[in-house]
């Protein structure tokens, strides 16, 4: 069954992303904000490093048979989150959040690390999953969903 999605999803993954990486960094300890500029959506201190980063959030919402398909991240991405992070003074960072159709990811790496990673993408096959959770510099968590009653398409009555 083919979920049609509302035509402001794209934006509403985005802010989701965005306050689940908020969340969870919290809940560690994390000191954090989201801010509203050009190249970053938040700015955590790391409380086990003091090291104070500055995170672009990067997020897809992928239906059933697409959940392999990679998060593009446009060079451009990395020279406006370097530009954000020299202004605030604070080391930059991506957050990648994938809602796959039962699993939700959250992978989060320094700028260099993603870009040592994916040129030009954050893969979701198998192999890069694979790859990701055998990397330490990688953070990663998962959530699994599964929705046991919702509405189904039917006639409009």
């Amino acid at each position: 069954m083919e979920i049609l999605k509302s035509s402001r999803h794209s934006k509403i993954t985005g802010d989701f992303a965005e306050a689940l990486v908020l969340y969870w960094l919290s809940k560690y300890g994390f000191e954090c904000a989201r801010v509203d500029h050009t190249g970053i959506d938040l700015i955590a201190r790391n409380p086990h490093t003091r090291e104070v980063m500055g995170i672009s959030v990067k997020s897809r919402c992928r239906s059933k048979g697409t959940e392999a398909s990679y998060v593009r991240i446009k060079s451009d991405d990395f020279e406006k989150a370097k530009q954000a992070c020299i202004a605030f003074g604070c080391v930059p960072y991506f957050a990648v959040v994938v809602d796959g159709a039962s699993t939700i990811r959250v992978f989060v790496a320094s700028m260099q690390d993603t870009q040592r990673m994916c040129a030009s993408g954050w893969k979701m096959t198998d192999k890069a999953l694979a790859t990701y959770q055998q990397d330490s510099s990688v953070k990663l968590v998962e959530f699994t969903s599964n929705t046991r009653s919702w509405w189904v398409a039917g006639p409009a009555t």
